[in-house]
């Protein structure tokens, strides 16, 4: 202790010895971080009273303001790791107070982290005192907290859950309070849709308004990994194909889709846009000779369009490549990008699937290798009654037929649908070489919906400016990206892929907001 004289030194050490020493140590470091009386003073005005009143009671209490003044070196385990292997072991958790139930002389107590929920128990005793006991039961639910406990392991099965394995709590403390009354519980927002009985319903408004709360139920998090894991498939295979990840602007003076789907804005004095897709910049990576090129990054649509498919702000996984000779060079990439995708998920994010099925029961997701010509899936429609030209475009209606038929035939929820009608694509589409009605394009589909749309693109800049022309773009606004092909260009193509509709029919959920982690629709811009 560093005192100016005897007697402060005193008072310091009359001061820290009130403090239980494990508590001492914890919060301020120990004797040599007390450099003065007043801050001896302020240290153990820092703990709490049920902390400090008698040795029972350092087992238990309100932490001080997590400030970040020191560091304790402790281990912690996390509830998901909590198996049989780590038996007769004093384990440190920190999670979310789930529930707690008082019975007599004990008390139960789940914890929640994530995905993963563990069951602790107290039970009166020379070291567990009643004070501890009205403690723990009087903490709010989803209230942060720290353990330490002996991690042991039932005779029986717990159906309550996740962990397989019962924490003896030794300490309990808060770590930080929740407001007692919470918007809604989380086992109501758990609760399966169609659990028949009268429970609580958490309407979809009152979940995407406080989705805070809303993202702390088991599937959620696990949707949330999930969307984490589909880009994460994406960047690892397009990394192993030679591929160079680019960032480009969002910010465009003109659309890049075409049509009036575009967010516009003033950039200073000038009429501005947020980008409907990065195809323009992507192009003009490869005729800078990168060959290969993705991006992850936020595509803005301004479609007033309120359905459960559709969102005005999504994440794009979009991928571009030189081609030798033939569109086909790309579908194979795509191909084996989605296969690597979905056996990665499957192999490798069971446990959350299987969470995520819990509340959200589906049909597994079947896939396999499997092609379609445009002109093959209108007549499939054709056969099946459903009237329409070879030059229409697919309403939603007829993707869901088509899928629904193609997966009695064949036996997958994924396939490709290419060479689609010139005048259904952007201006930017190669037409076919042996039909200028048809193009070098491709959707592809899960479950019935699209996912992905792409296609070989024109390089030659005198035929890109008729297109557009046709098209009804000004030519003005994308000279800069028409002029990137005139000193010379190869042949490429790429496509562009929807992360969250990727999640949503992966998990065979029925609204692609719950696989969007703040969704934004035309009628929400918050939180």
């Amino acid at each position: 202790v560093s005192t100016q004289s005897h007697g402060g030194q005193s008072e310091i050490f009359k001061m820290e010895f009130q403090i239980p020493t494990a508590i001492r140590y914890r919060y301020y470091g120990g004797l040599n971080s007390v450099s003065s009386a007043p801050a001896a003073k302020a240290a153990a005005s820092a703990v709490p009273a049920s902390v400090s009143s008698t040795p029972l009671q350092e087992n238990f209490g309100d932490l001080p303001l997590v400030q970040s003044a020191s560091q304790t070196g402790r281990k912690w385990t996390r509830v998901g790791d909590l198996t049989s292997s780590l038996e007769n072991q004093d384990v440190w958790v920190r999670g979310r107070v789930h529930t707690t139930r008082g019975k007599g002389k004990c008390v139960f107590a789940i914890l929640r982290q994530a995905c993963y929920t563990v069951q602790g128990v107290l039970f009166a005793s020379e070291s567990i005192s009643k004070d501890m006991i009205k403690y723990v039961q009087s903490l709010p639910k989803e209230s942060v907290v720290d353990i330490l406990a002996t991690v042991t392991v039932p005779k029986q099965k717990i159906e309550s859950t996740s962990q397989q394995v019962e924490l003896q709590i030794k300490k309990f403390f808060c770590v930080n309070k929740s407001e007692p009354v919470l918007p809604f519980q989380i086992d109501d927002a758990a609760r399966r849709e169609d659990e028949e009985g009268t429970w609580v319903r958490v309407h979809q408004d009152t979940r995407l308004n406080n989705r805070c709360i809303d993202l702390r139920t088991p599937a959620n998090h696990a949707i949330m990994r999930i969307q984490s894991a589909v880009a994460q498939l994406f960047r690892e295979y397009m990394y192993s194909q030679g591929f160079t990840e680019i960032h480009t602007p969002k910010l465009i003076s003109g659309a890049s889709e075409g049509g009036a789907s575009v967010f516009k804005l003033k950039y200073f004095e000038r009429d501005a846009c947020l980008a409907q897709s990065p195809q323009l910049y992507k192009q003009m990576a490869i005729c800078s000779d990168f060959e290969r090129v993705f991006e992850i990054g936020p595509v803005f649509r301004a479609e007033d369009s309120n359905t459960h498919r559709h969102l005005c702000e999504f994440t794009g996984l979009d991928m571009e490549m030189a081609i030798k000779e033939h569109y086909f060079e790309v579908l194979d990439v795509i191909e084996n990008m989605f296969m690597h995708i979905f056996e990665g998920l499957t192999q490798r994010f069971s446990s959350e699937i299987g969470v995520v099925n819990q509340q959200y029961p589906a049909e597994p997701f079947q896939f396999k290798r499997l092609r379609l010509t445009y002109e093959e899936g209108v007549k499939m429609l054709h056969e099946l009654g459903v009237e329409m030209s070879f030059d229409e475009d697919l309403s939603t209606e007829k993707e869901r037929i088509l899928g629904a038929e193609v997966k009695k035939r064949y036996g997958t929820d994924f396939y490709i649908l290419h060479r689609y009608p010139l005048k259904v694509r952007p201006f930017y589409t190669m037409p076919c070489a042996d039909n200028p009605n048809a193009t070098n394009s491709y959707d592809i589909f899960m479950r019935g919906e699209e996912i992905v749309s792409g296609a070989q693109r024109v390089h030659d800049p005198a035929f890109l400016e008729k297109r557009a022309k046709e098209c009804g773009i000004p030519v003005a606004s994308i000279q800069a990206y028409i002029d990137s092909f005139k000193y010379g260009a190869p042949p490429h193509g790429g496509c562009g892929v929807g992360l969250e509709r990727v999640v949503m029919l992966f998990l065979g959920l029925n609204d692609i907001r719950k696989a969007s982690m703040f969704p934004r629709d035309p009628k929400r811009l918050t939180p």
